[in-house]
């Protein structure tokens, strides 16, 4: 994207080593999902302020916690992960605190969304985007009943092989749990034996695991089948693929993503303008215009495309299954999850 800069593995390795000159030339760096801001709003963001835009991409929530986990902290200000993932960051002492006065624009978050159980009282986030978790299907290639998991972990034939799963191990697994009917942290044994034993099996009907090109495999028809998160569906279809998002009737996984003011953040000034720069209903709204999700911003209506409240991906039908947020577990059965989540990668 233009004026926008992207970084490399190596080169966020650099980026620590300058983190205290962005700070002295007016910098916000920002930590961050693919495919997910305007370059229009972080223009309009640098005329504003004349700070300037500097961001890292990831493509998972656990990608972000492993890259702050191995020496990130320091390097970035802000970051923008989900839900649960900011409980565990904020668990793992990674989050700075908000104090009250801190942002001016703070009342504009809705009610619903300003005391989340993954952040009480907002203390170290506000909302960015919200949405769902499910999977696409390409309607030339299979005209039966997709509001089932079953299209993802026990496909009819003439979808096996042509599978895209998201590279995430929170989605795939929660997703996973609703089609067996289980709880996402159990511990029971018998129980985790038979989703270690199901996700085996169902890796067989899978072509590859990928978040970032989710969108791009549907619509060059490399896969029949995508997990997608619902906004990236819905540009899939604007852009011509004859997919149709799925609400399985076992349920599907709901989610809000955020923007977190990280310790250590060597623009912490600047990253709370940034905040409250995303709290405007204006430019909040310019972001789900862009990303087709939701915001958890009072006073985007008027600013916000018509079509986007009848958009399909956005509207579950009445027989739909519940949706879910990803929970998160103790330690110790955590590490089980990991564990099964690592053999179904090999």
């Amino acid at each position: 994207m233009k004026h926008l800069t992207q970084f490399t593995a190596a080169a966020a390795m650099a980026l620590a080593l300058g983190a205290q000159a962005a700070q002295a030339e007016g910098k916000v760096v920002v930590y961050h999902w693919f495919e997910y801001m305007p370059a229009e709003l972080l223009e309009k963001f640098t005329e504003e302020t004349g700070i300037e835009v500097v961001m890292d991409t990831f493509d998972s929530n656990e990608a972000l916690l492993a890259s702050l986990k191995a020496g990130a902290i320091g390097t970035y200000d802000v970051a923008v992960p989900g839900d649960y993932m900011v409980k565990i960051m904020a668990g793992e002492g990674m989050l700075d605190t908000i104090a009250d006065g801190e942002l001016a624009n703070k009342g504009n978050i809705q009610e619903e969304w300003a005391d989340p159980s993954f952040d009480p009282g907002r203390q170290h986030s506000i909302p960015y985007q919200w949405g769902s978790t499910s999977f696409m299907v390409n309607r030339d290639v299979y005209q039966g009943d997709i509001n089932t998991t079953d299209i993802l972990f026990n496909p009819p034939a003439e979808l096996s092989g042509k599978i895209n799963m998201l590279d995430s191990q929170g989605e795939v697994i929660a997703m996973a749990s609703l089609h067996m009917g289980i709880p996402q942290c159990s511990t029971d044994r018998e129980q985790l034996k038979a989703l270690n034993a199901m996700l085996q099996e169902a890796k067989q009907h899978w072509a590859s695991f990928n978040s970032d090109t989710a969108k791009e495999v549907l619509v060059s028809g490399d896969a029949a089948v995508g997990q997608i998160y619902d906004g990236f569906g819905a540009k899939a279809r604007q852009e011509g693929a004859n997919v149709e998002y799925a609400f399985p009737k076992e349920g599907y996984v709901v989610w809000m993503d955020n923007v977190v003011l990280l310790k250590d953040a060597p623009n912490r000034d600047n990253a709370l303008k940034f905040m409250d720069f995303l709290l405007e209903p204006e430019n909040i709204a310019a972001v789900t215009n862009y990303a087709r999700y939701s915001s958890g911003v009072v006073g985007t209506k008027e600013f916000l495309d018509p079509e986007l409240s009848t958009q399909p991906e956005s509207n579950p039908p009445a027989e739909a299954g519940k949706g879910a947020f990803i929970e998160v577990c103790d330690e110790e059965t955590q590490k089980v999850y990991d564990q099964i989540w690592t053999n179904l990668k090999k």
